[in-house]
């Protein structure tokens, strides 16, 4: 069994704490992090052991939004136990019916589901933000730089670095000012960390880097999935069905800043997805380009992007985009 698919030696005295003695382990897959996951099984039981080895990761911010989001009546997975000095933590397992596999096969929920998944925002954010960091300026900043960190060198690029901090700095100064009172935003909400529960519920999971923010970030995480294809129409009636409430003009602001958002989010993507390749050198995230670059130049599209989309016509020409990370075999 490779090195990547065997639990940590401290695992098993972990889940003979907690009454798993006889359990089998099973490998689950993982994401792009240190994290790893196993399924316990014993018996008729089941539960999710999440390997988040210290120092790189730390498993408190993921049980601390779990626990907020089930007070708050939303399905993310029940804390059992937890290990923190080892990083282990024994979790609720809700199984194998992923929202992006059932849509692969079952095209013809796709509307019913995504609907399902706004449905749950909207109600995420009709409460107040969990206590945790702020998606601040500095934030967002340090995300956008990605792009110029890892991107740029990857295609050996002389951009103006300097003019893309700037833009960004008058671009987002909305965003900021209207997250005044900001909601929880989860981050990484996509089908691919969508459960389809028994219940009819949606499962949440990958939630430990949540932020106190913008409604519109885990709308552009839905609809704008770096992994799987959305197509223009149901993202318009998604984020229509989302604004229904809203006045015209509260519609227009919020519109503005979803493409803001998405520009940021998208860019901070490529800068990351290269960075998993050429530090990581996991090269299937390469594969995801094409379509992070078509979304990324759908959200400059937008007006209010116009100096943003202008720094790339002039430092990232058209025919770089299309182009291989320089080394990738693709």
């Amino acid at each position: 069994m490779a090195n990547n698919m065997i639990p940590p030696a401290s695992a098993q005295d972990f889940l003979n704490n907690q009454g798993w003695n006889d359990a089998e382990i099973f490998p689950v897959a993982g994401d792009a992090s240190f994290r790893r996951y196993f399924r316990v099984v014993s018996g008729d039981r089941k539960a999710i052991l999440m390997d988040a080895p210290p120092p790189h990761e730390d498993p408190r911010p993921f049980i601390k939004i779990a626990r907020h989001l089930k007070a708050q009546g939303f399905a993310a997975p029940e804390i059992f136990a937890e290990d923190l000095k080892h990083g282990l933590v024994l979790l609720e397992d809700f199984g194998d019916h992923r929202m992006r596999e059932h849509l692969d096969h079952h095209p013809e929920d796709e509307t019913a589901i995504y609907r399902q998944t706004i449905d749950l925002i909207k109600a995420l954010h009709q409460h107040p933000a969990a206590e945790i960091p702020a998606y601040d300026m500095q934030q967002y900043q340090r995300e956008t730089n990605l792009f110029t960190e890892w991107y740029s060198p990857a295609q050996a690029l002389d951009v103006d670095a300097d003019s893309f901090v700037e833009l960004w700095q008058k671009i987002l100064q909305p965003v900021i000012a209207a997250q005044s009172t900001p909601v929880t935003v989860l981050r990484d909400y996509h089908a691919e960390n969508i459960m389809l529960l028994e219940d009819d519920r949606l499962g949440l999971l990958d939630f430990q880097d949540a932020l106190a923010g913008h409604a519109a970030y885990d709308l552009v995480s839905m609809l704008q999935d770096a992994r799987r294809d959305v197509s223009d129409d149901l993202e318009e009636a998604m984020l229509q069905y989302y604004l229904d409430d809203l006045s015209p003009a509260e519609a227009a602001q919020f519109r503005s800043h979803y493409a803001i958002l998405g520009a940021q989010r998208n860019t901070k993507i490529i800068g990351i997805f290269t960075r998993l390749f050429v530090r990581d050198h996991k090269a299937r995230y390469l594969d995801y380009m094409p379509r992070m670059w078509r979304l990324l130049e759908k959200d400059l599209a937008h007006p209010d992007l116009a100096p943003i989309a202008e720094w790339f016509e002039h430092n990232v020409p058209a025919n770089v985009r299309s182009k291989p990370i320089i080394g990738a075999s693709i």
